[in-house]
């Protein structure tokens, strides 16, 4: 099956299908508050109706209607059979298409955030997903989706889940608003993360209609070694009466479609609001297009959750920052051993701050546990910088399980030809798609010369090779060793790197310090063997991006080498008079360190750093209202211009109630505004509450007492809520089309009975004009929540 569909997008753009819920919804079939698995397979021939009416409008592939039955969602319901549920839905799908179309066993969120972005074990979200892929298995699906994902993490989850239960084809779809998730993936980090972990195909859906999606796919397909999928809803969503409609009609909707194949998309279908009559224009649309392939079958880059770097030789040099590695380090070493993780957090943001594209993170030492603090600090660096990691140990137990946890594409330091430990390091980066450092060593030696170096790195290639591994997935160590005891070293290693970069054509990479070990003036050794290096094609170099000289000839070697296009780099960097210095924590005063901490969401050091500022005779009240609320604000600032995310919103807010928690002993009452109480509540129906969750801290963050009436809340429960708590402002939140018109008729029976509360909603579906079609300000998200809360406050 998995050639069938990969000869037919040789073919011809494979048409996916429309939406099941809002079909459903539309023929008002489903009730609402109905648990959709459950109530389709109590009316099949309903569902069937709808797979069937899709085949009939030409779609390739029809999605079962399993988008939710996964364990979190079932149980919202009161349902454990989630193999059984699944199997069955499987079935009412394969019967309607009548093998006239295949059938894909979709999955979504659990509506849970996973670590290292929330609380959620990763391995249980794998054994979640597993589950409901049991049920698809024996209902014998012809392919898998993984779709309407926000963050990369579950993506991933989701994704090995499927990988490691069978091989039949997966489709990975996210979904981007503003060209990122709401986690702050980007479309390329998306692609690249998720093609390498072995998704067959890579794409976007919901979120936003035909013209924001092509720019989202236009945006992938240059890095893309996978086909990629669209699946845009109709529109957007507006009132009409008490239901929400979507307003682009089918033709509008399918004139996208060329636009969309000459961007390269292979898959296109639609999702909410889209018909089988928009499903049967696209087809119309795409008869005589053919599509345009992958533009290339591998690629060199590493990426976190938030950033891809892109290896080439022609790009910019790339810099690894060596600094978290206990070698040599006393504190750190004992920071480690206590659990205390503030340095490693410092060392990143320091690195970071001076140039370094990468970070090196060795853990490894004596009476220490180094598969858990591996995962601790790949848990804090994930959500501190967006920087890709490189996994460095020589453990291969904490190098499998560093991979498995890490939401991007690592890059693994390193694998040596040494027997057995390459026959069981190779085929965990082929299976976790990591990038790897080639290092030419063997069991029997240190290769002195380039020549033996050659051999064992020829071996090495041909034994990755036999597992797909290209040339474009390594990086050849080409070993700087020590001139004080081989003078000759740095030029076996300059011809090791030029080798590479002429004739193997690969990627290379030194630990720079080696060639100056054990002579004075190391600086100035490491900075002249950089500059060789480069000009012998070095790409990489495993080096301390704080010492300014080596930064200085790097940046000056690239200028000169032509690869600083238009000397832009160059300049950026010392165009300035005084050069931008990198503040250590040290030299902050106390309240600059409280403030620090919450902007960076320093969660393991806030309360060490509250307790310093007040021993330090900086007054509790000063803090919390000037120090730690202008901290939170200007979170709000960074995460406005799209600088943070949502990892580092929660991280900071966190960090901001455990600093109140802390300085509560310190306080005769607890910091809150006069205003008055915030009530937020998920309407009726709608049991998601991820969004309304986080409001609700940023609000408490913000000084403002919050009552949480939790999910599925009827209109009556609100209406009693706010006779109840008086309070100032009443927020309500919807994820779906199918909920948010539940909103209208909570604000109408407060009216009826003369409330004077006012409202503020949100969500993912609802937009602005429809918060005005009832009355009621609009928040997009947490920050803007606050903001429009506070001018409400303060106006009344």
């Amino acid at each position: 099956m998995k050639n069938k569909i990969a000869n037919l997008l040789k073919k011809k753009v494979v048409i996916l299908d429309g939406a099941t819920g809002t079909q459903l919804q539309k023929a008002n079939m489903m009730p609402q508050g109905a648990c959709p698995e459950e109530w389709c397979l109590q009316n099949p021939q309903l569902l069937a109706a709808v797979h069937s009416s899709y085949r009939c409008a030409g779609s390739d592939i029809v999605y079962a209607c399993t988008f939710g039955a996964n364990r979190f969602k079932l149980k919202e319901y009161n349902l454990s059979n989630v193999e059984e549920i699944n199997k069955n839905l499987v079935g009412v799908a394969k019967r309607a298409v009548a093998a006239k179309a295949l059938v894909a066993g979709d999955i979504g969120p659990t509506g849970q955030f996973i670590k290292p972005f929330g609380d959620l074990d990763f391995q249980e979200t794998v054994d979640v997903f597993k589950q409901q892929v049991r049920g698809l298995l024996a209902g014998g699906v012809d392919l898998f989706v993984v779709e309407t994902m926000i963050d990369i993490q579950e993506a991933r989850a989701a994704l090995l889940a499927i990988k490691e239960l069978t091989d039949k084809f997966v489709i990975v779809t996210m979904t981007f608003e503003g060209g990122r998730t709401l986690n702050g993936t980007d479309p390329v980090t998306a692609v690249v993360t998720l093609g390498s972990l072995g998704a067959d195909a890579v794409g976007c859906n919901c979120s936003s209609g035909p013209q924001d999606m092509l720019k989202t796919v236009a945006a992938m397909k240059p890095y893309a070694t996978v086909p990629i999928v669209a699946k845009p809803n109709a529109g957007i969503p507006k009132l009409v009466g008490d239901r929400a409609v979507f307003d682009m009609g089918a033709t509008d909707f399918a004139s996208f479609a060329p636009k969309f194949v000459k961007a390269g998309v292979n898959m296109l279908g639609g999702c909410c609001g889209t018909t089988p009559q928009h499903i049967s224009a696209l087809v119309k649309r795409t008869k005589n297009i053919r599509p345009l392939a992958p533009l290339r079958k591998s690629i060199s880059a590493v990426s976190s959750a938030r950033k891809t770097v892109v290896i080439d030789a022609n790009n910019p040099f790339i810099v690894i920052g060596e600094r978290i590695n206990p070698t040599g380090k006393k504190v750190f070493k004992q920071k480690l051993l206590e659990g205390n993780l503030s340095v490693v957090r410092a060392m990143a943001v320091d690195q970071r701050a001076s140039g370094a594209h990468l970070l090196d993170v060795n853990v490894g030492m004596p009476d220490i546990d180094e598969v858990k603090t591996m995962i601790s600090v790949i848990e804090l660096l994930c959500v501190a910088t967006d920087l890709p990691l490189v996994i460095d140990s020589s453990n291969v137990a904490v190098i499998e399980e560093a991979l498995r946890f890490y939401p991007g594409r690592a890059l693994i330091n390193s694998i040596s030809a040494e027997e057995p430990k390459f026959r069981r390091l190779l085929p965990l980066a082929a299976k976790y798609g990591a990038m790897f450092i080639l290092l030419p060593l063997s069991s029997k030696q240190i290769p002195a010369t380039a020549a033996e170096r050659k051999v064992i790195i020829k071996k090495l290639f041909k034994e990755a090779q036999k597992l797909r591994i290209t040339k474009d997935d390594i990086i050849v160590d080409a070993m700087a060793m020590a001139v004080s005891s081989d003078a000759g070293a740095a030029i076996q290693t300059l011809k090791t790197i030029e080798w590479c970069s002429k004739i193997l054509k690969c990627h290379t990479v030194v630990g720079l310090s080696n060639v100056s070990f054990g002579l004075p003036a190391r600086k100035w050794i490491n900075a002249a063997f950089l500059a060789l290096g480069q000009r012998k094609g070095l790409t990489c170099a495993i080096m301390d991006p704080l010492h300014k000289s080596l930064e200085a000839v790097k940046e000056a070697v690239e200028l000169l080498l032509q690869k600083d296009k238009m000397a832009a780099s160059y300049i950026a960097r010392f165009a300035k008079v005084k050069e931008k210095e990198v503040i250590s924590t040290e030299k902050l005063s106390p309240q600059e360190k409280v403030f620090r901490a919450i902007l960076e969401g320093n969660r393991e050091g806030i309360k060490g750093i509250i307790q310093g500022a007040v021993a330090a005779g900086v007054n509790p009240s000063t803090l919390v209202y000037e120090t730690m609320i202008g901290a939170i604000t200007k979170v709000g600032e960074l995460f406005d211009r799209r600088e943070y995310f949502l990892p580092q919103l929660i991280a900071s807010a966190e960090t901001m109630k455990q600093g109140f928690s802390c300085l509560k002993a310190y306080l005769k009452e607890e910091p809150r505004v006069k205003a008055g109480v915030i009530l937020l509540a998920t309407v009726k129906g709608d049991i998601h509450d991820i969004g309304k969750n986080i409001v609700a801290l940023m609000l408490s963050n913000h000084g403002f007492k919050v009552i949480d009436l939790g999910k599925d809340v009827s209109a009556e429960r609100i209406v009693e809520g706010i006779k109840k708590y008086n309070p100032a402002v009443v927020g309500l939140s919807a994820l779906m089309t199918t909920t948010m018109v539940n909103m209208g008729p909570v604000i109408n029976l407060a009216e009826k009975q003369s409330l004077t509360a006012r409202f503020i909603v949100g969500g993912a579906v609802v937009t602005k004009g429809y918060a005005q079609s009832m009355g009621a300000d609009y928040a997009k998200d947490g920050v803007e929540a606050v903001r429009v809360v506070k001018k409400i406050v303060s106006k009344d």
